[in-house]
């Protein structure tokens, strides 16, 4: 008897977990995608090469596989093509393409978040072509400009004076797909992730985290749990979700948010999503918890029901569809951290190195450098990414503070 086929959008490390997930439910995975080098594909069944962000190519080579589900890899534009494919083909998991332009545009999702009452930066969206300076006179400096459709900190600007915003303005229309981008005001207080799953309407299971950020102050190089956010913000993002939830009718499966915690203890929403989380971030959930994220994600995008959890540990909470009707509850678990190995500079790498005090806390690597790397770009350059567990909070905070000093690259000596 032949499997079932799934089409995942994407094959690079990120997409690992999902397809192994995949494939763990009896699926036989296809992953498309222009990176022929992505380091997922070879863990696929088949590759297909093209352009995921083509939404018509992807509907056209579901048509011709025979897919039964097809599901996002770690990227909107590949959310987008997939939730457009499901409505065109009538397959299940996904929700509607408009709704998902109401939560993947940040434009749009701004304004969604207003009217909802829900905290988020005040922002205005500037046509290209249109006036930067007036969008300036209507907010309160410092700003982010950034455009609507990207991800990683591509095109994200922090400027002081309508000086500045001009540049960033020029720089993120030359990067946007879209006819504007989006200039919001900045947020103070500390940086964080809350991952949930929806069934029903209601979050069933949550995990929160510490972002950590290196060169580039807009891409996420690390997190680690349990939260410093408190149980009053927490809660408050469990309203927020489910508000969201009600208003567009979201299907089961991940809403993944990341927000910022004002001095106050206030959540405030800075961007949102339904598709997993880059670098493996699905797999820290894994490790923290316990609980089978890649799997329940997958089995959702494939319109399964939901896979009971047990045994849970993490800084997490998480409902037992048929076990419980109360919300979710939470565990006690070591801490942990995911880190992003990235380089301070430019050059020609020659290797990793791990300093003997943090080798007892690795819990997996998953290195990809090869030495003679020339990094020409520190900001988005990654050798690799590592786990970590500890004994403490204490020692997890202490060491995420000198992680970029404990895990470094190590760059050759070129005359």
């Amino acid at each position: 008897m032949s499997k079932k086929k799934l089409l995942l959008l994407g094959g690079g490390h990120a997409e690992i977990p999902l397809i192994q997930a995949a494939q763990e439910l009896g699926y036989y995975v296809i992953t498309t995608g222009n990176a022929r080098e992505g380091l997922g594909h070879p863990y696929a069944d088949k590759n297909v090469f093209a352009d995921f962000s083509d939404k018509d190519a992807m509907l056209a080579l579901a048509r011709e596989e025979g897919v039964s589900a097809v599901c996002s890899g770690c990227n909107d534009f590949a959310l987008l093509s997939t939730v457009y494919v499901c409505e065109k083909l009538g397959l299940p998991g996904h929700d509607s393409f408009e709704t998902s332009l109401q939560i993947h545009h940040k434009d749009k999702y701004r304004a969604l978040a207003e009217r909802l009452g829900v905290p988020t930066p005040r922002s205005r969206r500037v046509p290209v072509g249109g006036s930067i300076d007036e969008a300036c006179g209507e907010l309160t400096f410092p700003l982010i400009i950034k455009p609507v459709d990207l991800t990683g900190g591509k095109g994200i600007h922090r400027v002081n004076n309508v000086t500045e915003a001009r540049e960033a303005y020029a720089d993120a229309v030359s990067r946007t797909r879209e006819d504007h981008i989006v200039v919001e005001e900045f947020v103070t207080g500390s940086n964080h992730g809350f991952s949930a799953f929806l069934i029903d309407g209601r979050v069933a299971f949550y995990f929160a985290d510490n972002e950590q950020y290196y060169l580039n102050k807009y891409m996420v190089s690390g997190a680690n749990t349990p939260s410093s956010t408190s149980a009053r913000g927490l809660n408050l993002l469990v309203e927020y979700s489910e508000r969201i939830a009600a208003d567009l009718h979201l299907v089961d499966g991940i809403l993944h948010i990341q927000y910022i915690e004002r001095d106050d203890g206030i959540p405030v929403i800075i961007e949102i999503c339904r598709r997993p989380p880059g670098d493996l971030y699905i797999k820290f959930v894994k490790y923290a918890t316990g609980v089978d994220y890649p799997k329940m994600i997958i089995a959702a995008e494939c319109g399964l029901d939901p896979i009971p959890q047990n045994g849970v540990q993490g800084d997490a909470s998480i409902v037992i569809p048929g076990l419980t009707g109360d919300l979710a509850f939470p565990y006690a678990s070591k801490p942990f951290l995911r880190h992003c190995i990235m380089a301070d500079r430019a050059g020609v790498v020659a290797g990793v190195d791990f300093a003997p005090e943090i080798q007892k806390n690795l819990v997996e690597k998953f290195l990809w450098y090869k030495e003679g790397d020339v990094v020409s770009d520190p900001f988005y350059y990654k050798a690799g990414i590592v786990f970590l567990r500890f004994e403490s909070v204490e020692e997890m905070t202490e060491k995420t503070a000198r992680m970029t000093e404990l895990i470094k690259v190590r760059f050759a000596n070129v005359k």
